[in-house]
């Protein structure tokens, strides 16, 4: 195995997103006002779904894990990015890498995973709405919640391991405001060919099956949906999809595109912006996505306030 130089890295330079001082202050404001409204929306719609008997359905037991991630899931990559912005801070050191890179698969193939489960879940609640209850019980959603997890967490350990047992010198440029996978690749002083196909084909494995399974899913509620003769219920029926089928075209649908494409220096560019979307936009747009098209969901905002509102007026 060629390396470049013997003496062993101890940390990456992470280049961001531009070294513009003055696109740097914009940049940082706008990121910063993006993830502090992914934090507090989420926040917001875990809290009201835990704290809403009227919630307690096996939709918003996925939705509330959905958001969890979320909070999380930005908040790998975001802080030191805003740093980076602010302060010039581009260092990370070679485990905060592993633990960055760690997290940001985890975190993002469970909620893949979940995406999956809340489409099995669409699939029974308007095929199959007799058995609703028995099919989509507690102890079943669990089971489905836990398994995503479980795979999310193994997931991204195979692609932690495959990544960082590679040798790493005298490259540190990480060509991205966070540790990912193919940038990294690129700085190793080995041949890297066959940890770049071993990870995209981990990689295809899971997000093609749960496309898959997506599809497979949503091809049965369309058929169901055909066979309503009312245009009314027919669209009450799948305007409960909409939101769902919004978030996974924006999130899985951008993550097959950055990690199934080849690995180029333009490819290396256009994930920088595909990431933005995926870990600053994504998160945040979220919670609009499932409040301001749910009824229940604004139904339980309402409540809250007013019982708020109620209390301020007695004290």
């Amino acid at each position: 195995m060629e390396t470049d130089n013997v003496t062993f890295i101890e940390g990456f330079i992470l280049l961001g997103i531009t070294d513009e001082p003055d696109l740097q202050i914009f940049l940082f404001v706008i990121f910063l006002m993006f993830y502090l409204f992914n934090l507090s929306g989420n926040l917001s719609i875990v809290l009201l779904i835990v704290t809403d008997r009227s919630l307690y359905k096996p939709m918003y037991f996925f939705l509330a894990n959905l958001s969890f991630l979320d909070i999380f899931y930005s908040t790998t990559t975001v802080p030191k990015m805003l740093s980076g912005l602010l302060i010039g801070d581009k260092m990370i050191s070679i485990f905060g890498c592993i633990a960055q890179l760690h997290f940001f698969h985890f975190l993002g193939s469970t909620e893949a995973l979940l995406l999956t489960s809340m489409s099995y879940d669409r699939y029974v609640a308007i095929c199959n709405p007799l058995r609703y209850h028995v099919l989509m019980g507690r102890t079943s959603c669990i089971q489905l919640a836990s398994s995503c997890w479980l795979i999310g967490f193994l997931y991204s350990v195979c692609q932690t391991i495959i990544t960082f047992r590679l040798p790493y010198c005298n490259k540190r440029q990480v060509t991205n405001f966070y540790c990912d996978i193919k940038p990294i690749m690129k700085l190793a002083c080995a041949d890297t060919k066959q940890g770049e196909l071993l990870v995209s084909g981990i990689f295809a494995l899971v997000s093609v099956s749960t496309f898959s399974l997506i599809i497979v899913s949503y091809m049965y509620i369309g058929r169901h949906l055909l066979n309503i003769r009312s245009s009314r219920d027919r669209w009450k029926a799948f305007s409960t999809c909409t939101s769902h089928i919004t978030v996974v075209v924006l999130y899985i649908g951008t993550a097959m595109f950055m990690y199934l494409s080849p690995s180029t220096q333009n490819s290396l560019e256009q994930d920088r912006i595909s990431a933005i979307l995926v870990t600053i936009v994504t998160p945040a747009a979220n919670p609009l996505i499932y409040t301001l098209r749910n009824k229940d969901v604004r139904r339980a905002v309402e409540r809250l306030l007013a019982q708020k509102q109620h209390c301020a007026k007695l004290y």
